[in-house]
């Protein structure tokens, strides 16, 4: 008998799987029920087992997959564990659904997939800023064709500002050991995924990545990639969180005109002639323009990924973010970390292996953080988890 809803299980707790839970425990996802939960923080389970005192919890990631409680998990772990655990859900018969980024590296990613396809089960990612009404818009236009072909990609995406405590709230955080790297692999994997989902993959990247810049980390907080594309089309990625106010600017030129998305607004300018071709008319002849401007609404991505998964297991919908995705944007940061620690633009694609020995190198010589004193449960779903225009 065909279900009308999914057992869900979460593992990890922390700010962003208390927020599913709370969204799901709510009934906000219609074919999804909190089936069982799972944290190896002693006062994580406490705390959250005040909220949902009929939701079993586990702590231990094993007996929740065991348990037979689920038919789907969220990972919402730091960044290590993503493949780890999500190879042992596909092993258990489980869908999965996995927070950004789908791993630390591409090596572990690709190993996660390959376990995804044999378990013949959804692999789905949280890539909740493809739900965005601007970015759908801009996905439309160019691949309509109607940008021509590329010429570049600029996009400033400083406003993923956080203070000293963001950072402090957790041993793990912004730490080679602990989180695999900064702004690259925690807040810009959204951005990364965007512009690799309107532009497609470049051919080659170098990059310059700040470690410990504007705060008392070891990992980067500012980040400058510079991307070639087989086409001759270049991009330039700039993003940091060591600037307030900062800005989101994301600029897209083609043949035949550019979009740019900013401040909440998408704004296309639409050429009559293709470049290409009016560059060789004569002096007096006029390329027509016109202007379209499309303003963003408000809109919970994460509440959005989350229905579409219930409704791909349920209904056989089309995944917005499969997990198989999330190895492009792992492609471009693993290559911008590659670059800067060795000095060279890094040929995609890219040596897998020497990025994961230059990482170990640094793993070895991370420092162990003391246990955060912050620790804290996330109840309340946080806005800046959305487009932050």
């Amino acid at each position: 008998m065909k279900k009308d809803f999914i057992n869900i299980g979460i593992i990890g707790v922390g700010n962003i799987g208390s927020a599913h839970a709370a969204s799901i425990y709510g009934g906000k996802i219609e074919g999804m029920k909190l089936a069982s939960l799972c944290d190896t923080s002693a006062k994580r389970r406490a705390a959250i087992q005040t909220l949902y005192p009929d939701i079993p919890m586990f702590e231990d990631a094993d007996a929740l997959l065991a348990s037979g409680l689920a038919d789907a998990v969220i990972i919402a772990t730091p960044h290590y564990f993503h493949p780890i655990i999500a190879k042992k859900a596909f092993a258990a018969g489980l869908h999965v659904l996995t927070e950004k980024p789908v791993g630390v590296t591409c090596k572990d990613a690709k190993d996660m997939m390959e376990a995804a396809k044999q378990s013949g089960k959804l692999f789905a990612i949280m890539f909740n800023q493809r739900t965005n009404k601007l970015f759908r818009a801009a996905k439309e236009i160019v691949s309509s064709g109607a940008l021509g072909e590329l010429k570049r990609c600029v996009w400033l995406i400083t406003n993923w500002y956080r203070k000293q405590c963001y950072y402090d709230s957790g041993g793990w955080r912004a730490t080679w050991n602990g989180e695999g790297g900064g702004v690259l692999l925690n807040q810009a994997p959204h951005n990364l995924d965007i512009l690799q989902w309107l532009c497609g993959m470049p051919s080659s990247v170098y990059a310059r990545c700040d470690e410990g810049k504007y705060h008392h980390i070891e990992v980067e907080d500012d980040a400058t990639i510079m991307m070639r594309y087989p086409n001759g089309m270049t991009a330039v990625f700039i993003t940091s969180t060591g600037e307030f106010p900062g800005t989101n600017r994301l600029e897209i030129s083609g043949t035949k005109g550019k979009l740019v998305i900013e401040n909440g607004k998408l704004t296309h300018t639409s050429l009559a002639i293709d470049e290409r071709d009016f560059r060789l008319m004569e002096e007096s002849a006029v390329n027509e323009i016109s202007i379209t401007e499309i303003s963003d609404e408000k809109y919970n991505g994460h509440i959005n990924i989350l229905c579409n998964f219930a409704r791909a297991i349920l209904n056989g919908e089309p995944l917005v973010a499969p997990g198989y995705d999330g190895i492009f944007e792992l492609t471009i940061s693993n290559a911008a970390y590659l670059s800067s620690w060795i000095g060279e633009e890094i040929s995609l694609p890219m040596d897998d292996e020497a990025f994961a020995t230059a990482l170990e190198i640094k793993k070895k010589r991370s420092e162990t953080k003391a246990k955060s004193v912050r620790e804290s449960i996330q109840f309340a779903y946080k806005d800046r988890w959305n487009t932050n225009w």
